[in-house]
Parts: structure tokens; C-alpha cells; sequence
């Protein structure tokens, strides 16, 4: 694990709760937050065996608060008990598939989840920082391409909904009460833990090792922002740094990508290359509710935060068919 760029001296010994960190992202962000000697607090609702969050033993390393970011009492209560100096919100319901198909429970816990995180937060004074992750879907489908933080967060179907409207909580939570929030969007995230097989990027992985023919749900043309979970871990952690030292960053949103335009197809490709095989992808051909062609400027993160990927698309796909290889052993 690449931990450059750690900054111990602000997260040595910092109370830091962390929603969905059984997650893709919240279990790498758990072991970057350990790595830095942060005091590491998990809100955990299910109990997740394969979770690299367990996988790993670093759920011996943190406290867990078993609970849902849908009870509002339980969030304030592990705020105030903690004494909780940094707050990094994940917990989402993330798949586009099951939100199409259950879009009150994918709003209860996206919009729901974050406005109570908020207003506990606003509801206790020992906070200081809040990183709250939207994503690229809070846009909606644009006609201009990239999308940069001024684009308009119009989201139509239930997944986007669900992150256009945190996002505006968000940003309303820091306009009308001042509270220290900054909002993160990033593209797909990949990377090793993340057992959604109906992904890409695993599920592609996933059929290699099997022998089978990878299968593409799509025509294979969507263009995607495919953003590695190192990475996102750290720009999470970058935020809460530089939303420590200036208060101007309250209320400001973040786009975080590494600026490729890559459609489903080429990924594919990539990784039956890099895992020397000559299967042929299968494309179905039948998606719908999803956007085409999605792609992020991250300037203002690059000009205002000083922040650059650590990791390019090559590199971070090998890492995480390694990690793969070694889970199917």
C-alpha cells in the first residue's frame, strides 16, 4: 500500500468516524486512516465476512459502533461518546441496478443517511471537519463535457437523485449553518475488495480466473470516469487536511479523476490483456436508466488542493487483479 503523502502529524491520535467502512472505499480509507495513527471510529450496520475491512484485522484495530445512518440518535450518540474531531461520510446504498429497482430504501439511506450525519454533527461542537462523498452521477447526464463543479447537479433517475440531493443537503448544512462540511465527487470507483460482481471491473476479473467469457451488460461504448480506491482514500483524507487549515473550502465541492476517457469495452480489453488471456467479451447489449458519456475536470482540486492521483490506470488495474487472484486462492 502506497502511504506516501500521510500526514501523521494531523491524524496521529484524531478521532475520526467513518460511515460505510465496510465498503469498497471505507475499508482502504480505514487502512490509510490506521496507517496514520488516526483514533478510528466505524459505523458498521451489516456484518461482512469478505470485507477487507475484516479480511485485513483492521477491525481489531478500530471501534465499531454497530448502527444505520438512517437513526439519527445513534449517530449523535457515537459522535458526543467518541468525542469526535473528523467525520468522513461513505455509507450509501451504491449499486444503480438495485436503486432502479428499490428507489425508496437507495433515498432513505443516501439523503436520509447524510442529513442525519449532518445534523448530528451540527449537533455536536467537537466537530471540525466533515467529508461528505457525492459522486459524478449528482450531474446527471450534461450535454458539455468534462463535468467541473459549476455544472449543474441534475441527476433524473433513482442513483443520481439520491447523490444530487445529499449534495445540495450538503451544501446547505454548510451555507445556513455554517457547519465545516466538503463535498467529494468521484468517478467509478475500482479496486481490490469490491465484490459487486455485477461491476465491471470485478466481475470482468472475476470471469477470467473462471475461464469464462467476460460479460459486458451494456453495447460496451458508455464512457466512464473510472477512478482507482487508493486514490480516492487519500483525496478523501487530502480534504479533511485542508478543510482543517482553511475555512474558505466550507461548503466547496470537489471533483477527483484522473482525467482519461475510457469506455466499458477498452477496460475490458485492458484487463484481458494485462491478464494475458485471449477470451472475448460477451456484450448483451441491454442497460438502460444509465448516463452515456461521463468524464470529470479535476483542475479545481488540482489548483486549490494541491492534489494529483498517485496512481495511473495500468498500475492500479495490475494491483487489483493481484488483490482478486489472491482472494480466489
Amino acid at each position: 500500500m502506497e502511504t506516501v503523502d500521510i500526514k501523521r502529524d494531523f491524524w496521529l491520535d484524531r478521532p475520526t468516524f467513518v460511515t460505510g467502512a465496510t465498503g469498497l472505499v471505507g475499508s482502504w480509507l480505514t487502512k490509510r486512516l490506521v496507517a496514520a495513527g488516526a483514533d478510528v471510529v466505524c459505523l458498521v450496520r451489516d456484518w461482512i465476512p469478505q470485507s477487507e475491512l475484516v479480511r485485513d484485522g483492521l477491525i481489531e484495530k478500530v471501534k465499531v459502533v454497530r448502527g444505520d445512518v438512517r437513526d439519527k440518535e445513534a449517530l449523535e450518540r457515537a459522535l458526543g461518546e467518541y468525542e469526535i474531531d473528523t467525520v468522513i461520510h461513505l455509507a450509501a446504498q451504491t449499486i444503480v441496478t438495485i436503486a432502479n429497482r428499490n428507489p425508496i430504501s437507495t433515498f432513505e439511506t443516501n439523503i436520509g443517511g447524510t442529513w442525519n450525519i449532518l445534523e448530528a454533527a451540527r449537533r455536536s461542537p467537537k466537530v471540525k471537519q466533515i467529508v461528505m462523498a457525492s459522486s459524478d452521477k449528482a450531474y446527471g447526464d450534461q450535454e458539455v463535457l468534462p463535468y467541473d463543479e459549476s455544472t449543474p447537479l441534475q441527476g433524473q433517475h433513482p442513483y443520481d437523485v439520491s447523490k444530487s440531493a445529499a449534495d445540495l443537503i450538503a451544501h446547505t448544512y454548510a451555507k445556513s449553518y455554517g457547519l465545516p462540511v466538503a463535498i467529494t465527487r468521484c468517478g467509478n470507483f475500482y479496486g481490490g475488495g469490491d465484490l459487486n460482481w455485477n461491476r465491471i471491473i470485478p466481475g470482468t476479473i472475476r470471469s477470467i480466473l473462471r475461464g469464462q467469457r467476460p460479460v459486458i451488460r451494456s453495447d460496451g461504448q458508455y464512457v466512464r470516469d473510472y477512478f482507482y480506491v487508493e486514490d480516492g482514500a487519500a483525496a478523501y483524507m487530502l480534504l479533511a487536511e485542508k478543510l482543517a487549515k482553511n475555512r474558505n473550502l466550507i461548503g466547496e465541492a470537489f471533483n477527483f479523476s484522473n482525467e482519461i476517457q475510457v469506455n466499458v469495452q477498452e477496460i475490458v480489453e485492458k484487463i484481458l490483456r494485462l491478464m494475458n488471456s485471449d477470451l472475448q467479451p460477451q456484450i448483451l447489449n441491454e442497460t438502460s436508466n444509465e448516463i452515456r458519456h461521463q468524464y470529470l475536470s479535476a483542475e479545481k482540486a488540482r489548483r486549490l488542493l494541491n492534489w494529483s492521483p498517485l496512481f495511473d490506470l495500468d498500475r492500479a488495474l495490475s494491483l487489483t487483479i493481484d488483490w482478486y487472484k489472491k482472494f480466489f486462492e
